[in-house]
């Protein structure tokens, strides 16, 4: 009995043992599976969080780029602004002086609206100097339509655009205005404000390298107005406007100007993003500010059914060991979804980019991938095709360049798979994905840039009505011609030609006829010449001409005669009037090399001249030996010298003292001598350079000089100071010719408060005589405000006495050869005492010149003349204010 107790007792346990085990090696596999799968949905919530902060990074990522190809794209709109700017700078720089018509069709072949819907005008505003300073009235205006309030529009009513006007006349850069109202837009309040880019235009003349010198050779300043926020809009791409809010700000100064802002949608602040940009003198912020983006993915996208199953996956793993290679390709499948996405990122930036990308095998040279723009510009097809079929170089050039991409992009030929060709700025290099080595290739369509930069060239180097070449291209040709000649033949030789009878055609039947007469005589002279010579346009009526391939100077001299005989007698119809049209040849021999330009053109020049002087029609060479020719060229080189002369205040003043030949002193009189200054120093006398000053028109000016210089000085002229009586002032035949002298005489004697009876203006016999009618016209509106006239040199004009009636004088002065022989040859004595006395009866002052001793002093005392002048009464003298 008592062994049954136990052995139930040993067999019950066994049994609940056996219960106790298998619920237990149940319960923690459960247990354990549910833990894992609770991880597992905690670990998909946490990738979940990490895959939204993903794709929300996306979308900002998107943005960034959407950025930065906005702010390409504005930068590329602005420099493309500035080039337009550019091109009309360059167009006034050429052709010195443009009329509205010639802006009008300069306009019209720019079409610049069709790059710039947002240009509201192109400008020109010329410098005016006037009494308060200088002024920018707005005298050229394109287009015309919507743009007529802005001729005549002082720049300096508008201080922000003024401000731009000095910043690119100082810089000598594009300067862009700060945002001001609109001219245009006074009548239609709301547009918006506007913006001006500007660039000066100068005047011919030495380099320059100060801001000195930019300011005193400003002509006039040339300008683009946009209004700014349809500038910017047009910049910015229309895909980062859909995605973000785009602002521009000015903050050049410290009160910011806004200048556009899209206003779409609620703005990220946090996210936003800042540029800074500098353009004219400008600084510009471009802030971009992504829509806020919330949440994440769509469901079907994320990771949450992944991590469910990869939780369920997990359970099951810890329930039973085979769920490992379920695992392992779950994470396989969250790699390659990973890599995807990145693929797919590049793939859609390099779809985006406007440039032509292109990938092709190292291996084969075979293309494996081209972008949208690439497939649009080069033709569908592209993969499979060698990447060499299409550029116009061979294979060799391009792995030269692969070998070294640091050389940076060349500017190459594409042929397209229609086998259509097109200029672009290509760069290349290597690249390695999926562990294949890649030839890369980035490219942009250059073709109407290389159009636009080849055409400008030609207008720089081109005469616009011929056809030929200009002055700087023929100068330029010329260098090269003399630097490369060599010490024996063939020589070379440089002609100057020039029109004759040229300005009849101009003045009897226009100047549209004169242009038609220089085309047709530069057809003939370029089918005379033919294609071995070098034909210009210098300007005006002249052309030149380099002659090359010379064996001696006959040889030079054929050729300028065949030239000649060719349009010897060409008759030119126009509207039933026909002229005779000849030209004269002047030439000189290239016959050492490096012969200074100057030199040669100098002699060129001479030539011609001489060849008009001698009748015209005629071809004449230039020699050193030729005293004709060193004559004119001493005075061509005395009109360079006079023309820098009056630039840089190198003439000087002398005074000579009239004495009274009565018995008591009547007051101070002296007559203004002319002196040049050397640069050594010494004085030259009028007798050097006054016939160059005649020869080549340049009396006027030095006239002028005189004048203003007396007038604001007058009383420091003499130690007599205010006391001085009467200044006398040369003028000459040419400045009487300049109908405005008068007024501008009565102008500076009221701007210096000078009393006009002490100023005596002394007109020569002969130009009195020439110019009767002119003469009186100037001496008497200068006679009403009380100036004195005076006859100078009368007598050497050999003119009758009867003009004198008519001429409303005050003096006159009898010339000093009749004084100096006077005592000796009794015509002479008669000569003075007939002018003395027919002078007294219409009740002039006579003054007798070159009085060099006291008989002829006591002499002129006896025929009653009223006063004497000359070295021997007294000896020019500096005037005060240029002692020093």
């Amino acid at each position: 009995m008592p062994p049954q107790p136990i052995e139930r007792r040993e067999r019950t346990p066994q049994v609940d043992d056996a219960g106790a085990l298998s619920l237990t090696s149940r319960v923690p596999g459960v247990l354990w599976g549910l833990l894992a799968v609770g991880c597992g949905l905690l670990l998909t919530f946490w990738l979940y969080r990490i895959q939204a902060r993903q794709w929300q990074a996306a979308q900002r990522d998107a943005v960034v780029a959407e950025a930065e190809k906005g702010l390409v794209q504005l930068r590329a709109k602005l420099r493309s602004a500035e080039q337009l700017l550019r091109s009309l700078q360059t167009m006034f720089l050429v052709s010195g002086t443009m009329d509205a018509p010639q802006f009008a069709r300069m306009y019209a072949n720019l079409d610049p609206r069709r790059e710039f819907p947002s240009l509201l005008a192109v400008a020109y505003a010329v410098r005016e100097h006037r009494p308060d300073g200088d002024h920018f009235p707005t005298t050229l205006v394109a287009p015309l339509d919507g743009n007529r309030n802005l001729l005549g529009l002082d720049v300096v009513g508008q201080p922000a655009n003024m401000k731009a006007l000095f910043a690119s006349r100082d810089t000598d850069r594009l300067a862009v205005s700060a945002p001001f109202p609109l001219v245009q837009d006074r009548e239609a309040s709301g547009r918006g404000q506007g913006i001006t880019l500007r660039l000066p235009d100068f005047g011919p003349g030495a380099a320059l390298d100060s801001v000195a010198a930019r300011q005193q050779r400003l002509r006039g300043s040339v300008a683009v107005s946009f209004r700014v926020a349809d500038l910017i809009r047009t910049g910015l791409s229309p895909q980062l406007l859909q995605v973000a809010r785009a602002s521009v700000t000015d903050v050049t100064s410290a009160s910011h100007v806004a200048l556009f802002d899209s206003r779409g949608g609620v703005p990220d602040v946090k996210a936003s993003i800042v540029y800074r940009l500098a353009f004219g003198g400008r600084l510009w912020d471009l802030v971009v500010s992504p829509m806020a983006a919330a949440g994440g993915p769509p469901l079907v996208q994320s990771v949450a059914p992944a991590g469910l199953l990869a939780s369920v996956l997990l359970g099951l793993l810890v329930w039973s060991l085979t769920d490992t290679r379920r695992r392992a390709v779950q994470l396989g499948r969250r790699l390659g979804e990973r890599y995807r996405e990145s693929e797919e990122r590049f793939r859609t930036l390099n779809e985006l980019l406007p440039a032509l990308v292109v990938l092709a095998d190292a291996a084969d040279g075979r293309i494996v991938y081209a972008n949208q723009a690439a497939r649009g510009r080069l033709g569908d097809g592209l993969e499979g095709n060698r990447l060499v079929s299409l550029l116009e170089v061979d294979e060799a050039e391009v792995e030269r360049r692969l070998a070294h991409p640091e050389g940076g992009a060349i500017e190459l030929v594409l042929r397209d798979t229609s086998g259509g060709r097109f200029w672009a700025s290509v760069a290349m290099s290597w690249l390695t994905l999926d562990g294949r080595p890649q030839w890369a290739m980035v490219a942009s369509d250059v073709t109407e840039q290389r159009a636009l930069t080849e055409l400008l060239e030609y207008q720089a180097t081109h005469d616009e009505l011929t056809g030929l070449i200009n002055r700087r291209e023929f100068e330029r040709r010329l260098q090269q011609v003399s630097q490369q000649l060599r010490e024996s033949p063939p020589y070379a030789a440089v002609l100057f030609i020039d029109l004759d009878q040229f300005k009849l055609v101009n003045d009897t039947s226009g100047h549209v006829a004169g242009d038609q007469l220089l085309s047709q005589l530069a057809t003939v002279m370029r089918v005379r010449l033919g294609e071995e010579h070098v034909l210009a346009r210098l300007g005006g009526d002249e052309f030149g001409v380099i002659l090359t391939g010379l064996d001696t100077p006959a040889h030079a001299a054929r050729i300028a005669e065949h030239l000649r005989l060719g349009l010897d007698g060409f008759v030119f119809v126009w509207e039933s009037k026909s002229y005779m049209a000849s030209i004269s040849v002047g030439g000189v021999l290239i016959d050492r090399p490096g012969t200074p330009l100057a030199e040669l053109l100098a002699a060129a020049d001479t030539a011609c001249y001489m060849a008009k002087e001698q009748g015209r029609n005629r071809v004449h060479f230039y020699s050193e030996r030729d005293e004709q020719s060193a004559q004119r060229r001493g005075e061509m080189e005395w009109a360079n010298r006079l023309r820098w002369a009056v630039q840089e205040q190198r003439f000087v003043l002398a005074y000579q003292e009239v004495r009274g030949l009565g018995s008591e002193p009547a007051g101070i009189d002296v007559e203004l001598l002319l002196r040049f200054r050397g640069e050594d120093g010494t004085l030259v006398s009028p007798g050097a350079f006054i016939p160059a000053a005649e020869r080549y028109g340049l009396m006027p000016l030095i006239d002028r000089w005189v004048i203003e210089t007396a007038l604001s000085n007058l009383d420091r002229l003499h130690p007599a100071g205010a006391a001085l009586r009467t200044v006398a002032i040369n003028l000459s035949g040419a400045s009487i010719d300049d109908e405005t002298l008068a007024d501008r005489i009565i102008e500076l004697l009221r701007l210096h408060r000078v009393a006009p009876g002490r100023v005596c203006f002394e007109i020569t016999e002969t130009v009195a005589v020439r110019q009767l009618t002119t003469v009186i016209r100037f001496v008497t509106r200068l006679r009403e405000v009380g100036c004195r006239i005076a006859l100078d040199d009368f007598g050497v004009g050999m003119s009758s006495f009867s003009y004198l009636k008519h001429l409303p004088a005050d003096i006159i002065k009898i010339d000093g050869s009749f004084i100096r022989d006077m005592l000796s040859d009794p015509i002479s004595h008669a000569m003075v005492r007939a002018v003395t006395d027919i002078a007294h009866r219409l009740g002039l002052v006579v003054i007798a010149e070159w009085v060099t001793d006291e008989a002829i002093m006591a002499s002129l005392r006896e025929l009653g003349v009223d006063m004497a002048q000359g070295y021997s009464l007294h000896q020019p003298e500096r005037v005060m204010f240029q002692r020093d």
